[in-house]
């Protein structure tokens, strides 16, 4: 996959000479893989991977793929970025205005004397929204590895375990699955602690009677996968049904809602609505999807205050819930595809309630 031309394409669009990345998700974008530290320039005419001896191999090994130059840089990042900008007769140059440091601008703009900067703005993750089907295989690779370990896990739990316990088994069981890292710090809550939407795994332990709520991805290749299941541990009250099967309704809304063109706050709005017409949305405390692919919130999001649009080739989540506070919470999540055939859910996991 050569996103070379993307980048060269957002060049003569802002009339500019070159773009340089350094945030580690653009990086990828070009590159192959996830430099904790780099830089990337393009030119209308050729890229360059500035890479410390740390990454030498590895780029190198990707560059057959990408189209990359590499280069082992032997002074400061910026200082060799300005020389080879320099090089290629640069004047005017694109930088990642949504997410560079100030201090790192500062040091580009000090070396690159006399080069105008130009804002990139969200130029570039609009492309990256744009999933190409290499992406979208590597994407359900992750969710297949993520969702393995969950009906693994499913084995584990029981009256008595801790929060932290399961957390750290389903960790080992995305890893021993062929995870290469986690999308994010594993959500496992239980109890009443199910009714704060990020909790932090603790010791609390199972009862009798609990819902537990598990918010998981696994990575593969640099690229995310997103899923949420809530199940109920020996038995579920009619309250505990009846709100389960209020959220699920909502989120099939929200999914049925989705589709390209479609804004995205009117697709929240398709599963807040259902919640809403039996008095609990206030119980809804979050935005209903965000964009997933080399981050695990990348792009547009789907709230009331979006003003974003749904495209051919977004992956999204799709996660209502309700959190009655000091009671129990309930989320479902999904992740679908804008394919060009049509919408296709990823998430293949039962969303049914599951009572172990």
């Amino acid at each position: 996959m050569n996103n070379i031309s993307k980048c060269q394409k957002i060049i003569n669009e802002l009339s500019a000479d070159a773009l340089v990345l350094c945030d580690e998700a653009n990086m990828h974008y070009l590159c192959g893989f996830s430099p904790s530290e780099g830089i990337v320039l393009v030119t209308k005419n050729d890229a360059f991977h500035l890479v410390d001896s740390r990454y030498t191999e590895t780029a190198q090994n990707h560059s057959a793929d990408t189209g990359l130059s590499v280069i082992e840089i032997n002074h400061a990042f910026e200082k060799e970025l300005a020389a080879l900008a320099g090089k290629c007769g640069v004047k005017s140059c694109v930088y990642e205005s949504e997410t560079i440091s100030l201090k790192r601008f500062n040091a580009l703009n000090a070396e690159m004397n006399g080069v105008e900067f130009i804002p990139l703005e969200n130029r570039l993750m609009l492309e990256r929204g744009r999933k190409e089907a290499e992406e979208i295989v590597l994407m359900k690779k992750a969710n297949a590895i993520a969702e393995k370990s969950f009906v693994e896990l499913l084995n584990f739990v029981e009256v008595g375990k801790s929060e932290k316990e399961l957390a750290a088994q389903f960790d080992y069981l995305m890893a021993k699955n062929g995870s290469h890292g986690l999308s994010f710090d594993t959500i496992l809550l239980t109890g009443a602690h199910t009714s704060m939407p990020h909790g932090v795994p603790g010791d609390a332990k199972i009862k009798e009677g609990d819902f537990v709520l598990f918010d998981f991805g696994a990575t593969y290749e640099g690229y995310h996968s997103d899923m949420t299941r809530t199940v109920a541990v020996g038995h579920a009250t009619d309250e505990m049904r009846e709100m389960y099967d209020l959220v699920l309704k909502s989120q099939l809304a929200g999914i049925k809602a989705l589709e390209a063109g479609v804004k995205c706050a009117d697709v929240y709005k398709a599963a807040y609505d259902v919640l809403d017409e039996k008095n609990m949305a206030q119980y809804f405390r979050h935005g209903l999807g965000h964009g997933v692919g080399l981050e695990i919130h990348e792009g547009y999001n789907a709230s009331p205050r979006s003003t974003d649009t749904y495209e051919v080739g977004n992956v999204t989540s799709v996660e209502p819930g309700i959190y009655l506070p000091d009671k129990f919470g309930i989320r479902i999540e999904d992740v679908c595809y804008l394919a060009p055939r049509g919408r296709e859910n990823i998430s293949t996991v039962t969303k049914e309630l599951i009572v172990l």
